[in-house]
């Protein structure tokens, strides 16, 4: 039970990460132009990719531009991302 506990804490908790990061990119940043700036954005898509992905899957699947199959392989793809930022932010707290 505590095992499902800490999986489930990990992936809300990368996913609040992910939304927190894009939000903020989307409100902060402009589009990349240069390579420096392309680098950094790939740098934050690491961190905002659950959020952005699930958000466009869902506009996608909603405009019926993807299938049910597909929008299921972006939802599963996301909890994953999710779990795994959320594992490293366990992890960075435990060392810290």
């Amino acid at each position: 039970m505590n095992a499902l506990l800490l999986s489930l804490f990990a992936t809300t908790g990368g996913l609040a990460l992910s939304g927190i990061v894009a939000n903020l990119y989307r409100l902060l940043a402009r589009k990349p132009k240069s390579s420096p700036e392309r680098a950094f954005y790939l740098g934050i898509m690491a961190l905002a990719g659950p959020s952005v992905l699930i958000d466009n899957a869902t506009r996608s699947f909603r405009r019926k531009n993807c299938s049910s199959v597909a929008y299921l392989f972006a939802i599963c793809l996301t909890l994953y991302w999710s779990f795994a930022l959320g594992w490293l932010l366990i992890a960075l707290r435990r060392h810290l």
